[in-house]
């Protein structure tokens, strides 16, 4: 007959520890939780304020986990004209559009900008990769 490794129930996983990560703040609370580092943290501070919500929050904004959000039709019918049109140079009026589409699908406030490369490697690159994406789902 098997014997039990120890008279303990496993613990059920708490409502922070199924959520999904919104950024590493949400990551390294779930750590902290797991290792009971955060019991520690909270005894130590006497159930006071520790400011382990603020440094999650903090951390989740300058690390968040961005989940794009999904073209429209009418965003997707955009960037395949401009993509398969290979254009060499960019028109104001096509920046202010892929701009509208990158701050709405990224959930960024990103802006015009002179800088042909700044905008090449922020913007368009990320746009690329979520055209690219969607025409690999859709062969």
């Amino acid at each position: 007959m098997a014997k039990k490794k120890s008279g303990k129930i496993p613990k059920k996983s708490t409502p922070s520890t199924n959520k999904p990560s919104r950024g590493f703040g949400d990551t390294v609370e779930k750590f902290t939780t797991a290792t009971g580092i955060k019991k520690v943290v909270k005894w130590l501070a006497n159930g006071n304020d520790c400011g382990c919500d603020a440094r999650r929050d903090h951390l989740n904004k300058m690390f968040p986990y961005n989940k794009p959000e999904c073209l429209m039709e009418d965003e997707y019918a955009f960037l395949q004209k401009y993509f398969t049109e290979n254009n060499s140079q960019i028109t104001i009026k096509s920046q202010h559009r892929m701009i509208e589409i990158y701050n709405r699908v990224f959930h960024d406030k990103a802006e015009p900008t002179g800088c042909s490369s700044c905008f090449r490697n922020n913007v368009h690159n990320k746009l690329l990769k979520v055209y690219n994406q969607y025409e690999k789902e859709n062969e």
